[in-house]
């Protein structure tokens, strides 16, 4: 299989914003995964800047040594140690993103390689790492082709990167079964899938359920000129973990976190008000058997 390319680093080239997103509408269409892929890689090197404007702080992407946090709801590996023991372990972040988990893992003992699709989440990540702490390596790809070997990696995870944006999650699902050894574990966060049936409204709209929870057309949006520039693809609950069993690995625990008392910050449609209420984000762990 041709899944032996060593881990390359990732160029500093900056990424200039990307003016059509900002015409983005929403429309009713299905995608495959070449379009997924670069409708997604389009939007995140567009959005690196802004993004981390607003939610660098929280997920700690200036910080010297990272940050692991899973979710808006703010649980910490440090605290929940979903992936088990990372010390020595080499760890795979899917959809790193700027990588602060990954800087995280090897701050604390791993030796993780950040994985993304986008070119300017993954700069974001360099000029962070020039900046002081561990140096992670970074690698520039999707996550339905994993360019790894089999069983080169004890453990994988991903905090909201990659799976809620791929048209196949199953196929990512068997990828990271490939590449995990026997008795790794493969934990990631999603939106909750319960998320789908209510409008996207941190405030009392976002109470009313407008959607059908069934609907597994993906929420996509296009540009002025038609182009597909924002994908986010439907799973239910039963979807996740047939997609989970039928790679081979075993379900764990599915974590739906409750929202903090202390949380009082907005992200996207996630807020107090709809946090006391419903979970935004659940968290799968798995293993491999062995």
């Amino acid at each position: 299989m041709p899944h032996d390319h060593p881990v390359a680093h990732v160029e500093d080239r900056p990424t200039p914003p990307d003016p059509l997103l900002e015409t983005s509408r929403p429309v009713k269409i299905r995608l495959g995964s070449a379009d997924s892929q670069r409708a997604s890689r389009r939007w995140w090197d567009g959005d690196a800047t802004e993004y981390h404007a607003t939610h660098g702080e929280f997920l700690g992407a200036d910080s010297p040594d990272g940050e692991f946090v899973w979710c808006p709801e703010g649980l910490h590996e440090g605290d929940w140690r979903l992936l088990g023991d990372i010390a020595g372990k080499r760890i795979l972040e899917i959809g790193c993103g700027s990588a602060p988990c990954a800087r995280w893992l090897a701050a604390h003992g791993g030796h993780p390689v950040g994985l993304d699709l986008s070119r300017g989440m993954l700069n974001r990540g360099l000029a962070a790492m020039d900046r002081g702490g561990p140096r992670v390596p970074l690698v520039q790809a999707g996550a339905e082709a994993l360019p790894f070997r089999d069983e080169s990696f004890d453990l994988a995870c991903s905090a909201f990167g990659a799976v809620p944006f791929v048209a196949d999650s199953a196929q990512v699902m068997r990828e990271v079964a490939r590449i995990l050894r026997p008795g790794g574990r493969w934990v990631f966060a999603v939106n909750h899938p319960m998320r789908w049936i209510f409008l996207d409204d941190p405030g009392v709209d976002g109470l009313t359920a407008v959607n059908s929870y069934f609907d597994r057309n993906p929420y996509v949006e296009v540009d002025a000129a038609g182009e597909p520039s924002y994908v986010e693809h439907h799973r239910t609950i039963g979807d996740r973990v047939r997609e989970i069993t039928a790679a081979g690995l075993h379900l764990l625990d599915v974590v739906e976190p409750e929202w903090p008392e202390w949380l009082d910050r907005e992200w996207g449609q996630w807020s107090p008000l709809r946090g006391e209420i419903f979970p935004g984000t659940a968290i799968f762990v798995t293993a491999k058997p062995g």
